[in-house]
């Protein structure tokens, strides 16, 4: 599903490497890490200061960060405004 368009992605791909990903076998009582519910796959964009950008999501107003494997053009702009915000605020 989402990870294997992800890996097939090559722009993706090449953007990846400018992140620091983490893919979650168990589900984590964390509740930074589930800030709208525990479901999968979601996607969270966490700052330098250890913060869920909430200003980042998914396009789907029940699962915030929700990615199907249909919203991957969405996603990789995701990634390119996180990388453009690291940039301008932090």
């Amino acid at each position: 599903a989402l990870k294997k368009v992800f890996a097939e992605h090559k722009d993706i791909q090449k953007l990846a490497e400018k992140f620091i990903l983490l893919n979650l076998v168990y589900e984590t009582t964390d509740k930074n890490l589930a800030p709208d519910g525990q479901y999968v796959p979601r996607v969270l964009f966490i700052d330098p200061s250890l913060t869920v950008r909430a200003d980042i999501t998914g396009r789907y107003s029940n699962r915030l960060y929700a990615y199907e494997p249909s919203d991957i053009s969405l996603l990789y702009s995701n990634m390119q405004k996180a990388l453009k915000l690291l940039k301008t605020e932090l």
